[in-house]
């Protein structure tokens, strides 16, 4: 957290921190992992309100903090064209620019970190080979989100969207003859995942968002998606195996247990043989399917 005045920026971050303590939203984590970074004690909170895709409020020491963005101050008629021009600065270099306001005035700007491109590397260029298309879904500032997706290599970007039209926004990707796999871990993510063909959570979301989801990258590493998708596919190729093998033992033993050839060359199949052969058959199954612990991922 940064504030424009320097002197006031450990209190503020105790007055933030302690009011996001009470949020699932994975920025109210951030602030609050940095708070206690810094060792910083949390303070009680009152009368705590969250409002969809605006932020938070509640009494905290005393003060009535206020913690979103430009929507939640201007919905309080708190002023904050000063920082305008800050924020946009900001989100131009691809930040996500929240505000903080206490007892109704001096509001001060924190930005979030912007996502790492050495963790999201891989994914991305994996997919591109696949031929598998990525959109920025986001209900972050257009400029935030235009910005992270060019730095990653992403062409088509959604933004500003609200928790309703994400699910919408998945359907008419779906009515375009698209396979749709999202990867999200708020609250308000739970509808579009569940909307999906493949509803991917983070582990480190909320349990709503898990729920909802099909698929739960326990480490929240969205580099796991790829991990995920070569273990599915390197399964399904397993299974055509196994049935394959099922099929042949099950196709040359079978008529020969049926005494097809007995006509012809006085041949049957002792039972002692069928029965070996349908145990091997089994061991050769199981065998190969054992060997998916060894698939690189």
């Amino acid at each position: 957290m940064f504030a424009l005045d320097s002197g006031r920026e450990a209190e503020l971050l105790q007055l933030a921190s302690s009011l996001e303590l009470a949020s699932e939203h994975p920025l109210a984590a951030a602030i609050v992992a940095s708070a206690r970074e810094r060792n910083v004690d949390f303070l009680a909170v009152q009368d705590f309100r969250s409002l969809t895709c605006q932020g938070v409020l509640g009494t905290v020491n005393g003060h009535r903090v206020a913690l979103g963005n430009r929507k939640l101050l201007a919905g309080l008629k708190i002023n904050h064209e000063d920082l305008v021009v800050r924020a946009e600065a900001l989100e131009r270099d691809g930040q996500t620019v929240m505000f903080v306001a206490a007892d109704g005035h001096a509001p001060v700007w924190s930005p979030s970190p912007t996502p790492s491109r050495l963790r999201l590397e891989k994914l991305f260029d994996c997919s591109s080979r696949d031929g598998i298309g990525i959109v920025v879904l986001a209900g972050d500032h257009r400029a935030t989100a235009e910005v992270v997706a060019a730095r990653l290599g992403i062409s088509e970007v959604v933004a500003e969207v609200l928790p309703g039209e994400k699910g919408e926004a998945v359907r008419r990707l779906q009515s375009g003859g698209h396979v749709v796999a999202m990867a999200a871990d708020g609250i308000n993510d739970a509808p579009a995942l569940a909307q999906a063909d493949v509803g991917i959570a983070m582990g480190t979301g909320t349990d709503v968002a898990m729920e909802a989801a099909g698929v739960t990258l326990v480490k929240g590493d969205l580099r796991g998606i790829v991990r995920a998708r070569r273990l599915s596919r390197a399964t399904m190729r397993n299974i055509r195996q196994n049935l394959f093998l099922a099929f042949i033992y099950n196709a040359l033993g079978v008529p020969l247990a049926a005494g097809v050839l007995y006509p012809v060359f006085g041949l049957l199949l002792s039972p002692m043989i069928a029965s070996a052969a349908m145990t091997f058959s089994s061991v050769s199954v199981i065998a190969n399917a054992l060997r998916l612990r060894k698939a690189r991922l």
